[in-house]
């Protein structure tokens, strides 16, 4: 029996195999707009000494700004360039096979709409303000790029088996929730707590979640959950701290990690190194 197909809900129309819409800019309403202005202005002044310098870098010159819904095409253009990446528009999630195929393509896929006036502070799905306020600017980044499409391509390799929910891990806890040591102190690169007003405060403030020094192993094994304030955030020291996802190694660290028992959200294990407190984050501005 045939699948029921999925029905674009703004044009009414199929919604191809690989998932990519049009994005149509133009049919983006005022109120779309209104609502992007006020996620940007809220989150520009929040994210002000809290996220890593390349995420400024990657937002300016991406012309990616408060005046209203940036246009994939145009900041194509300039992402293109760079790093080798576009945005695609979708409707919404997609499958985790068609997600990984467009990664290791390098295209980054966005959910064209934005959520309504009364969704400000939580969405369950990803909506374009996530999406290209949260993801794009840092995929002008050289090895964060690289990162994602090696992730796009062991997302594949490992498509179909129960590792699958051991690499998810690895997702969430750099590409959604990371945090990183600079120069200035501790800040934000994850793209979850970058569009999220309570988080970008929480994370790097709040004495509760245990924050630890990146190790790819402890990572793949932490559970996560996705209703609430992140237990523990992993610190990286810098860009390089990313897992080059070579299979040969990949495979061993997850083969490691899958021999372990799994490990909560929030709880410290004997090896964890400690690294970042509300307090330090305090000291360092």
């Amino acid at each position: 029996m045939d699948p029921v197909p999925r029905i674009d809900p703004r044009s009414g129309r199929v919604v191809p195999p690989d998932f990519l819409v049009p994005q149509e800019p133009e049919r983006y309403t005022a109120q779309d707009h209104a609502t992007w202005r006020t996620l940007f202005a809220r989150q520009t002044k929040l994210l002000k000494g809290r996220v890593v310098p390349d995420y400024y870098v990657g937002l300016e010159a991406l012309g990616i700004t408060g005046t209203g819904i940036p246009d994939f095409a145009e900041m194509n253009q300039v992402l293109k360039r760079a790093t080798g990446w576009t945005v695609v528009a979708v409707p919404g999630l997609v499958p985790d096979e068609i997600f990984f195929t467009h990664l290791a393509a390098r295209r980054f896929p966005a959910g064209y709409w934005i959520r309504s006036p009364e969704q400000l502070d939580y969405i369950e799905e990803p909506d374009v303000f996530h999406d290209v306020f949260g993801h794009v600017p840092l995929l002008m980044q050289p090895r964060y790029a690289d990162y994602m499409a090696a992730y796009g391509r062991a997302g594949l390799a490992y498509a179909g088996h129960a590792a699958l929910e051991n690499l998810a891990r690895l997702y969430w806890y750099t590409v959604e929730f990371g945090l990183m040591h600079t120069p200035a102190g501790l800040r934000i690169f994850g793209a979850g707590i970058l569009s999220s007003a309570g988080e970008s405060v929480y994370a790097l403030e709040s004495s509760q979640p245990l924050r630890v020094s990146f190790d790819c192993e402890r990572v793949l094994r932490t559970r996560y959950e996705i209703d609430h304030y992140q237990g523990i955030y992993f610190v990286l020291s810098g860009y390089n701290d990313l897992p080059a996802l070579e299979p040969a190694d990949l495979d061993a660290h997850v083969a490691s990690a899958r021999r372990l028992t799994d490990i909560l959200p929030g709880h410290r294990i004997a090896s964890d190194r400690v690294i970042a407190t509300a307090e330090a984050w305090h000291s360092e501005q």
